[in-house]
């Protein structure tokens, strides 16, 4: 348990406002960080703490937000103070009261992601790397998106599972699948459109007025479809959504079979986390990927 003392002490003094000396409830936990309610003089201040060896990943967080700030298409919470005690890691943000969202909060939502999406780099990547839940994220830029998607997310989650005792399993069909990317994605040249990165229905919310908000991000920039691809992963976005962004910016041909591709990075990571039922998932779509090339 990390010291709130020192964690209110070093709110106050970041956020240039008296802090209670300990948290109001805690929220939950996920990604190596728990969250809290803080209350405040003026108000409540939405905190996450970890441990110390967490402070990067918090920084690369609050760093995203920025990013995503900066876009001007969604909104995303103000990031009020990011730091460390002796025992903890810490990110402070806005507090944000939410609500149901309706279909035209999802709308809001569809057209605030394609113009997001339309925040573009001339290279794939980020300026730093963060993580991808508790899993390191690389994001060194190149100029290739097949090149940057193969070796910047595929391979490292491949070599991870090999590590967590799935080689059997994954490595010679994860091989192969390394090898065929460029087939996979062949002739397809997309934009580099500055991403969420971690788009699933619990990484987004509603305000009390319908605003929508995007929240824990692991910000790079990289084929828009990759965004898209993961709101479908795990449910949470309903057809307003996706009739909002395709009236804004239609995607082309061949985004379905991309996005079992994409999606792949993202059931490796869970298999990485949490274990063999993904790492079976992710055999099952790699084997059907393999079997497009043979079609």
């Amino acid at each position: 348990m990390p010291s709130f003392t020192a964690l209110a002490r070093e709110l106050s003094a970041l956020c240039a406002v008296r802090c209670e000396a300990a948290p109001a409830q805690r929220l939950g936990g996920a990604g190596g960080s728990e969250s809290y309610q803080w209350p405040c003089e003026n108000g409540t201040l939405f905190v996450k703490v970890g441990p110390p060896e967490r402070r990067a990943a918090l920084e690369a967080e609050a760093a995203g937000l920025t990013e995503l700030s900066g876009a001007q298409a969604l909104r995303v919470p103000w990031v009020l103070a990011s730091g460390a005690t002796d025992d903890a890691a810490f990110l402070a943000l806005e507090w944000i009261d939410v609500a149901p969202a309706d279909s035209a909060c999802e709308r809001r939502l569809g057209a605030g992601l394609a113009a997001l999406h339309a925040v573009t780099a001339p290279r794939f990547g980020w300026g730093r790397d963060n993580t991808i839940g508790r899993t390191s994220q690389t994001n060194g830029w190149m100029e290739e998106w097949a090149e940057f998607f193969r070796e910047r997310r595929l391979r490292p989650q491949l070599d991870l599972a090999v590590e967590n005792g799935f080689g059997k399993l994954l490595e010679t069909p994860g091989e192969r699948l390394l090898e065929s990317v460029h087939l996979l994605l062949g002739g397809h040249v997309p934009r580099a459109s500055l991403l969420h990165g971690d788009l699933w229905g619990g990484n987004w919310l509603a305000t009390a007025d319908g605003e929508p908000v995007i929240v824990d991000p692991a910000v790079y920039y990289g084929d828009r479809e990759a965004d898209l691809a993961m709101t479908r992963l795990f449910g949470g976005f309903g057809g307003a959504f996706y009739r909002a962004y395709e009236a804004a910016d239609p995607l082309p041909a061949g985004a379905a079979l991309r996005s079992e591709l994409y999606n792949l990075y993202h059931v490796l990571n869970h298999a990485n986390l949490f274990g063999g039922g993904y790492a079976r998932q992710a055999r099952g779509m790699i084997d059907r990927l393999l079997a497009q090339l043979r079609c």
